[in-house]
């Protein structure tokens, strides 16, 4: 999955680095707004993956004494920062570019440059998209594509798709927004189309932003980790009752186990330190992605008393009896 995800990047930054330039060649020959929005969405796109890259390498750190646990949670910092770009830039910019450009509209010159330039960055996007699109197929199998992002803990597979999806579709616009403002004569279409472009971008980064949000504060792992996992534990015999399944995902390929199991009271404490090893090696075989796995045995009882003075809320301050001279 990881080669699959760096494939796809690498292909949209050859794409969207040499889109840029020819965008921003049209923009200053053209003076069409839509033009200087798409140029500036190439160069945001390009940094963005760029970004990813960042951050996949560093994700792929070895975990060490400041980072016990690696740096597998790198690739959702990036992939949060890439949300924010996309906001702040790719749709900031294209949104007062728009609004300026309602603000003081002119014709567009030199118009079949922009036709050229545009097809012409349609072809490579639909290329860089195609190639998304595909490698992420192959991730979602019979889910929806929304449920797959939703569920998907490398978002470098959505991200990448869904800004070129984006880009694909603000180029569609420009090219609707030029087309109209040819025909009719009116200028205020190359503004109208901008402002659209800027708001396909929001829309954009609101998701990536939503979606990496949950991956980067701590979103438990797949529910089907924890099925093979309670599937190996409850079936064996040393074991009374599993109490508590806890799985985060500290990175695409990195998932922390934390387990409560009350242990047969007949076991002595050499076999429960068996017991315990077997399992952590069982349940790394059985889930190539599982990195840590970290068992406590306690007995339900205990267990549950735990929990309920965990989730006790502590007393304020107003609570406690003032003292009194």
């Amino acid at each position: 999955m990881a080669s699959g995800s760096k494939k796809v990047i690498y292909a949209a930054v050859i794409g969207n680095s040499g889109i840029a330039v020819t965008k921003f060649i049209a923009a200053a020959m053209t003076s069409s707004g839509a033009m200087l929005a798409e140029a500036i969405h190439s160069v945001v796109d390009t940094m963005n993956q760029l970004l990813l890259l960042w951050g996949i390498r560093q994700s792929n750190r070895p975990a060490n004494k400041d980072f016990p646990l690696g740096y597998g949670k790198e690739v959702y910092f990036w992939s949060f920062v890439v949300a924010l770009l996309v906001f702040a830039v790719g749709a900031g910019v294209s949104l007062y570019e728009g609004v300026k450009r309602l603000l003081h509209p002119h014709e567009i010159e030199n118009v079949t440059v922009s036709y050229i330039v545009l097809l012409i960055a349609m072809a490579f996007e639909g290329w860089a998209w195609w190639l998304a699109l595909k490698t992420f197929r192959e991730v979602k199998g019979d889910r929806g594509y929304i449920q797959a992002a939703h569920d998907e803990k490398d978002p470098t597979m959505f991200v990448v798709l869904l800004e070129d999806s984006a880009a694909l579709l603000g180029l569609i616009v420009a090219f609707v927004g030029t087309l109209l403002g040819q025909l009719t004569g009116i200028p205020y279409f190359d503004g109208a189309a901008t402002i659209v472009i800027g708001l396909i971008l929001t829309l954009v980064a609101c998701f990536l932003a939503w979606e990496t949000k949950s991956l980067l504060i701590g979103e438990a792992a797949d529910p089907k980790v924890d099925e093979k996992i309670r599937l190996i534990v409850s079936n064996d015999d040393r074991i009374v009752n599993v109490n508590e399944i806890i799985t985060v995902q500290m990175g695409p390929q990195h998932v922390l186990v934390n387990l409560s199991l009350d242990f047969n009271k007949t076991l002595s404490s050499g076999a429960v330190e068996e017991t315990i090893s077997e399992f952590n090696q069982e349940i790394r075989d059985a889930i190539p992605t599982v990195s840590r796995v970290f068992i406590e045995a306690e007995s339900y009882i205990a267990h549950q008393r735990q929990r309920e003075a965990c989730n006790q809320p502590r007393p304020a301050e107003t609570d406690h009896p003032e003292a009194t001279t």
